[in-house]
């Protein structure tokens, strides 16, 4: 399989985007720069979906800088680079983490060399994920920020992303950047975004319309708004003592956003499972 690569015009006919086998219940939570809280909204995510009572399965896909089990603060046995290395299957390295009732594949931080990985290890890593999203209602992929050949190659497997920006100019740029190169692989229609961070719903929609504003403008896009996520003091709090917010802070604002958004998630999957049923 060939790898997408960054100089393909969305616009361009002659241009065929390659084709990527896609799951029908994964969800790609990706950010155009770090530190836009893209894992604690992975991990929130996943909790909340849990308690909805659905199987979750949190995927860190962040190769080489992988965090999850750092915010939660575990010290796995296992993890992705066991599988990389071919010395077990994915399905072997997942774990339990019972306070959230939901599973994890833990990455391996610090090992740069793992967000270089020849293209057929992505894939065969790529196809396990696959195969392993059938035992789970829904399965949380957390993505590294940017937008390497990595993160392409996994957002395309996944039935939605979810784009993560704040109100930081760096971040609505990269973010812009993530799109484009998005809609040049014929991902457009699957990107949401997500606000972090807002100071007030106000400034969160005008943070989104900044955005979308680009993306009609020079993209001809409209990606939809996911939702909002206001700023809460209780996000650090929970951050730091490695505790999920909604055990530490359940009534915290920005808990109840992520919820709300995990509902939406769960209606726009059940969705995109009866087209998947009536093809």
């Amino acid at each position: 399989m060939s790898d997408m690569t960054l100089d393909t015009k969305p616009n361009d006919p002659q241009t065929a985007p390659p084709i990527f086998r896609r799951g029908t219940n994964i969800v790609a939570v990706a950010s155009g720069k770090g530190g836009v809280g893209k894992t604690w909204f992975s991990i929130t995510l996943s909790h909340a979906l849990a308690k909805a009572g659905k199987k979750v399965l949190l995927f860190d896909g962040d190769l080489g800088l992988a965090n999850v089990d750092v915010q939660l603060g575990l010290m796995p046995k296992r993890d992705l680079n066991d599988v990389i290395r071919g010395r077990l299957g994915l399905d072997k390295v997942t774990q339990r983490y019972e306070e959230g009732g939901f599973d994890i594949v833990a990455g391996r931080s610090g090992q740069a060399s793992l967000s270089a990985l020849p293209s057929q290890r992505l894939t065969l890593l790529r196809d396990q994920l696959l195969e392993v999203a059938n035992s789970y209602d829904v399965v949380i992929l957390d993505l590294g920020a940017g937008v390497d050949r990595t993160v392409r190659m996994f957002s395309a497997t996944a039935t939605k992303t979810l784009l993560v920006a704040t109100d930081e100019p760096t971040s609505l740029t990269d973010a812009y950047a993530f799109i484009k190169l998005g809609s040049a692989a014929g991902m457009s229609k699957h990107i949401s975004i997500v606000i972090n961070q807002a100071s007030s719903i106000t400034e969160g929609e005008r943070t989104y319309k900044t955005l979308l504003k680009a993306c009609e403008n020079f993209l001809r896009l409209t990606p939809p708004l996911a939702g909002m996520i206001r700023h809460d003091s209780r996000v650090k709090d929970s951050i730091r003592h490695q505790t999920p917010i909604l055990i530490r802070s359940p009534n915290a604002d920005a808990a109840e956003d992520v919820q709300k958004i995990a509902q939406n998630v769960l209606a726009e999957l059940a969705v995109e499972a009866k087209k998947t049923a009536a093809a």
